[in-house]
């Protein structure tokens, strides 16, 4: 094998361990943001696993189209509302998540402060 194929291969495996590591991060961030916020509740396992790629899959989409990290401590005031509005849209896509609106504003904070802490969940 070469070493550019050896590179290649490498970069891949990389690349796929950095995918898990901050799907399962968001799942903990995620799952202790739910478990401080009233009004958001989260059933089981499975749906906290599908929110967290949902959350990952949007934030990832809006930052690669309008290059604005959905984060509270991303762009301010703008990232926070993106929070928020991600937390609250995830709904629609997961059986098993279930957030009000008030839920999803503090819930932006909470996620934000935890997300701040939590080593390794840097956007790629």
């Amino acid at each position: 094998m070469s070493n550019s194929q050896s590179q290649t291969n490498q970069n891949t495996g990389s690349t796929a361990l950095q995918v898990v590591v901050r799907l399962i991060a968001a799942a903990v961030v995620l799952a202790i943001t739910a478990f401080f916020t009233p009004g958001f509740t989260i059933n089981n396992i499975w749906s906290l696993a599908i929110a967290a790629v949902v959350l990952t899959v949007l934030d990832y989409l809006i930052a690669k189209f309008t290059g604005i990290q959905a984060s509270p401590f991303g762009k301010g005031f703008i990232g926070f509302a993106l929070a928020a509005i991600i937390l609250y849209v995830t709904q629609f896509f997961v059986a098993g998540y279930s957030i009000s609106w008030m839920a999803a504003i503090i819930g932006a904070l909470i996620y934000g402060v935890i997300d701040y802490f939590i080593p390794g969940t840097q956007k790629m």
